[in-house]
């Protein structure tokens, strides 16, 4: 299992001390949740702070943009060094060529469904996407209780993605503990993002070691 610590759980008053520990980690990538109070209704962070973050975190980046228009700022999020960039099925009316001017600017695309939106909407361009992101709460705020539906959902886009014979990792992000781990382990995720359970954690490096075994 591939785990992704989400920096919206992080102590913002000292970053650089968390990102230290996640570079001390076994974790794989580091989650950025970008929110532009427009598409969800609440105001992370933008570029001046992830810019800081990539100087020092030695992970790939993985940036999730919960935001409307995500095609405006693919130049920028690849300046950033990303290796993932992931965008909203829900705010890109072009998803087709918005994927692939982010497979030509180097980096590798997902696109991220809400909890209501349906794995069929991406029968057609399955085979073009190197990760789908589902979402396990509703995007905007972290600490929400997962939403058990989910893992059918993933068993179904794990369906689809061996149909068509994609190579898209399945990345979940939402309510991932100890125990919903084991379970979207089982039901073929991929990655794990995980916030609270991670950065809460009296020991934040054992708890993304937990999610590691899976």
């Amino acid at each position: 299992m591939l785990v992704s610590p989400s920096l919206l759980a992080a102590d913002f008053s000292n970053l650089g001390k968390d990102i230290e520990i996640i570079n001390n980690s076994e974790a794989d990538m580091l989650h950025l949740d970008v929110m532009d109070g427009v598409f969800v209704p609440n105001i992370s962070f933008g570029f001046p702070v992830m810019e800081a973050v990539a100087e020092v975190c030695t992970k790939p980046l993985d940036v999730h943009l919960m935001i409307v228009e995500p095609e405006k700022w693919i130049s920028q999020v690849r300046d950033l060094g990303a290796d993932i960039m992931n965008i909203h099925q829900e705010t890109c009316t072009h998803l087709y060529s918005t994927v692939c001017h982010i497979r030509e600017a180097g980096m590798k695309a997902g696109v991220t469904l809400c909890p209501a939106t349906p794995v069929s909407v991406l029968e057609d361009i399955i085979t073009e996407l190197d990760m789908v992101l589902l979402m396990s709460v509703e995007p905007g705020f972290g600490g929400q209780k997962f939403i058990p539906h989910t893992l059918e959902k993933v068993r179904r886009l794990r369906e689809l993605i061996d149909k068509t014979g994609s190579k898209a990792l399945i990345e979940i992000d939402g309510g991932v503990n100890q125990k919903t781990g084991s379970e979207l382990a089982h039901a073929g995720a991929d990655i794990l993002v995980a916030g609270s359970y991670v950065f809460k954690a009296p020991s934040p490096a054992e708890a993304i070691a937990t999610l590691k075994s899976y």
